[in-house]
């Protein structure tokens, strides 16, 4: 790491469990470290399951990890650098990693602040430590995690304004799976029941894209999930930086957050997000994956 990052570096944060989501974050990075001044910057695709940002720990432990497909994604999208630390490198037993001041985005909108408590104080103190021990000058985020992009986005900027590292924070794409679904880690939880039910989230999204009431828009969306037989935790209109109330004239976005019960391995729920702007203006800025 201390030769790869030399002058920096494109860090991509994952928690492993890749696929073709991760591989627009992995081109995306590339991209832009060829568009260096100055010459082409490694890239960096960091694995760590951080254990902070878990607020089950049944979920922790069922989170899909496979290293050595990881690994081989990564080689053939042509990542410089895989960086894989353990826990106590992230987080050393000796060492204080202080979470530092949580941005406002990460508190008071009531959407994965509400449902996740304490959720993006493990994202901000990962986030933190992995730009430190990897020398980023950028990182490439998804931006099917809306909420936890504009924490990040607004940390980094708070801690520059302080004297911290300025660092480039690179929105990507959603990428979706053929039917519409949101490519994710923990699509692979699913089981075929619980995968068509899921289909509804899309549609959902989709459908409030064209209803220009905020409200409407909302029950819109609660009322096709419900009926798909999933469990809403939220399903909102809100202000695309902020997260808060609709602002007139300010871009807005549509996100869901809901339970997809499966039968498979026991049984139990599977937590998905999603979200796209809103109203939808020309064609969906996203990637269908074959």
């Amino acid at each position: 790491m201390a030769a790869a990052g030399r002058h920096g570096c494109v860090l991509v944060p994952t928690m492993g469990a890749l696929h073709a989501g991760h591989a627009t974050l992995i081109e995306l990075a590339r991209a832009r470290a060829g568009a260096c001044v100055g010459g082409t910057l490694p890239v960096v695709v960091s694995i760590f399951v951080n254990p902070s940002q878990f607020n089950e720990a049944t979920d922790f432990d069922v989170y899909p990890r496979d290293l050595d497909a990881d690994c081989a994604w990564c080689a053939r999208l042509g990542v410089d650098v895989v960086f894989a630390p353990g826990v106590d490198v992230v987080y050393p037993p000796d060492e204080d990693v202080p979470v530092g001041e949580l941005p406002a985005v990460a508190k008071g909108p009531g959407l994965e602040d509400s449902f996740r408590p304490g959720h993006f104080a493990g994202v901000c103190r990962v986030v933190r430590r992995l730009i430190a021990l990897t020398g980023a000058a950028a990182a490439v985020f998804g931006e099917k995690d809306w909420q936890q992009l504009q924490v990040v986005r607004a940390m980094v900027e708070a801690d520059r304004k302080r004297g911290g590292p300025d660092v480039e924070i690179v929105p990507a794409a959603t990428v979706r799976e053929a039917g519409g679904l949101a490519m994710s880690s923990r699509n692979r939880l699913l089981d075929a029941a619980g995968r068509r039910r899921a289909g509804a989230i899309s549609r959902a999204i989709r459908g409030a894209g064209a209803i220009r009431s905020p409200a409407q828009a909302e029950r819109h969306m609660a009322g096709v999930l419900e009926a798909a037989g999933l469990e809403v935790e939220y399903a909102v209109v809100r202000d695309a930086e902020t997260l808060g109330e609709v602002r007139p004239g300010f871009p807005c976005r549509a996100l869901v957050a809901v339970g997809v019960a499966v039968a498979g391995a026991g049984g139990g729920v599977v937590r998905l997000i999603d979200n796209r702007p809103w109203p939808a203006v020309g064609p969906a800025m996203e990637t269908i994956a074959g």
